[in-house]
């Protein structure tokens, strides 16, 4: 499924983006709205990064998809809220959440901080109502408008959404006889079935799952999950097929509307697709970015805008911002040791140790992370965060999983040579001499493997038999009869044996007795 999110360049938000190891500087997760294409990535074993939503879209991301209360934050509509950037409560970020008239729960967000102001619409459907309460909160430009472009085809013209209603309700009242079945998809078109049910004064049978989804939503009581209660039933849009309409007509005259802007082709005489959407028109769009007048827009679905667009943003020079040092630092850390330090309007709860996470939460360092560069950064820079190289900060995991049923094969460039054997077998007297040999020992023999040096060093310091090495303890003395016995230890813990050079003829046995470490069985 695709997904429509985005990662807000050079600062620690994400939008309806839940992909953690391909923003790993993404610090605060915003959820728009809970369409499953807005969702993608976003699971039950969700941790240690906070997702702000409205009040509605957290009791469904609880209900639906079962992420921790702790970790979901409800923010009140039309107010703005302070959060943190960074530890040490320096930078601060406001947001305000503003109805986007697109489905129960959905809002765009206003972000204004650092970066100057950035207006998040998600799905949206214009309404002059909109503009105006954005007006009440908007003390500036707007820099950066991220735009809903579902419908921003300037070929296409779309009804609104009462004439599309109004559309519905002819069709319904002219087959008095039939019953009705609407193809919606899981959430959303709720004001259309609530009209329809005022309209006909009848039920609108629903399945169990949407009636679940209905009652949190605490709607008026017009659902029903009683088969045959009601003339109109409500169906998943997907439902709606040749075979579902032939069944459903066997057993009483029926026919079906599809209320949505996808231009769909109706298949049968009694199936009615009507243009009715919660996304905004093109001409809806222009409306919107001419009264808004940002410095620049992007598009939240996929990258294409046409330049009818374009050519209403005003001709100014886009300005550089320079990323805080602090919102830095706060980018490159580890979440689980930001959850302390953090604060949320005051009210933030500090978890000074946080719980383990359970299920499979794919959350490990990321070596190849690029902080924002020194000279700061342009806001209608093409930088995007779909051109994030993925396979590089897996690649660069510092959690590595080493299957040890696997047997090691030595390196043909790391062999033991004559040089490095003598040199093995010098003695010493102290203990921080003994474990600088040993570490040009495993250096000698395990060159292009350093996280098999690391498990040898382990290995043998955390060995009961071996003496402790310290670098800051050097008067423990070692005799001979200790360094050889040392010596042995290192290499049984080599990752390759006799065994391993003898079936692929690499050395000569005499070779190998006159030259190993240890003497040979035959």
């Amino acid at each position: 499924m695709t997904v429509n999110g985005k990662v807000i360049p050079h600062t620690p938000l994400a939008v309806d983006f839940w992909y953690v190891r391909k923003c790993p500087g993404a610090r605060l997760f915003f959820l728009s709205h809970m369409h499953s294409d807005h969702t993608v990535g976003l699971t039950s074993t969700w941790s240690n990064r906070p997702i702000f939503c409205s009040p509605t879209t957290a009791t469904l991301l609880k209900l639906k998809l079962q992420v921790k209360e702790k970790w979901i934050h409800p923010l009140e509509l039309s107010e703005p809220h302070l959060l943190h950037l960074d530890e040490i409560n320096k930078e601060k970020l406001s947001v305000t959440l503003i109805d986007a008239n697109h489905c129960p729960g959905a809002v765009m967000f206003l972000f204004e901080g650092y970066f100057g102001s950035i207006l998040y619409t998600g799905d949206f459907r214009y309404s002059t109502l909109m503009l105006r309460e954005l007006y009440l909160h908007i003390n500036r430009t707007i820099d950066v408008l991220y735009l809903d472009n579902t419908n921003c085809d300037p070929n296409r013209t779309l009804p609104s959404r009462q004439i599309a209603t109004q559309q519905i309700k002819e069709i319904i009242r002219s087959h008095p006889n039939h019953n009705v079945v609407i193809g919606v998809y899981a959430l959303g078109k709720e004001s259309l079935l609530l009209e329809l049910a005022m309209e006909f004064k009848t039920w609108i049978e629903v399945s169990l799952e949407r009636m679940e989804t209905l009652k949190a939503l605490e709607l008026p009581d017009v659902f029903t999950t009683e088969p045959g209660a009601g003339r109109i039933r409500v169906v998943e849009h997907f439902q709606v097929s040749y075979e579902m309409m032939q069944q459903w007509n066997s057993d009483h005259p029926t026919l079906a509307i599809l209320p949505t802007s996808r231009p769909l082709v109706s298949f049968c005489p009694l199936v009615h697709v009507v243009p009715y959407s919660d996304h905004s028109s093109y001409q809806e769009l222009v409306d919107f970015v001419s009264a808004l007048k940002p410095s620049s827009v992007r598009p939240i679905v996929g990258s294409y805008l046409p330049g009818s667009l374009s050519v209403l943003l005003p001709q100014k020079k886009h300005h550089k911002i320079l990323v805080p040092e602090s919102v830095r630092l706060f980018m490159s850390r580890q979440p689980e040791r930001q959850l302390s330090s953090l604060v949320y309007a005051g009210r933030w709860h500090r978890h000074h140790r946080p719980l383990t996470p359970r299920g499979v939460l794919f959350d490990s360092p990321v070596r190849g992370f690029k902080m924002p560069r020194e000279d700061g950064w342009d806001m209608d820079s093409d930088d995007s965060e779909e051109d994030m190289d993925t396979e590089s900060s897996e690649r660069g995991s510092d959690s590595i999983l080493v299957d040890r049923s696997l047997k090691l094969t030595p390196n043909k460039n790391s062999h033991p040579t004559r040089k490095n054997t003598k040199h093995s077998l010098q003695p010493v007297s102290a203990a921080r001499q003994s474990c600088e040999t040993e570490d040009k020992i495993i250096n000698s023999l395990h060159v292009g493997h350093g996280d098999v040096r690391d498990d040898l060093m382990m290995s043998h310091h955390n060995s009961p038999e071996s003496p402790s090495c310290s670098s800051s303890t050097s008067s423990i003395l070692v005799t001979s009869d200790n360094l050889e016995e040392l010596e042995n230890h290192l290499l049984s813990c080599l990752p390759f044996s006799e065994e391993d050079l003898k079936p692929r003829g690499i050395l000569s046995q005499s070779f190998i007795r006159k030259f190993s470490l240890v003497p040979l069985k035959d």
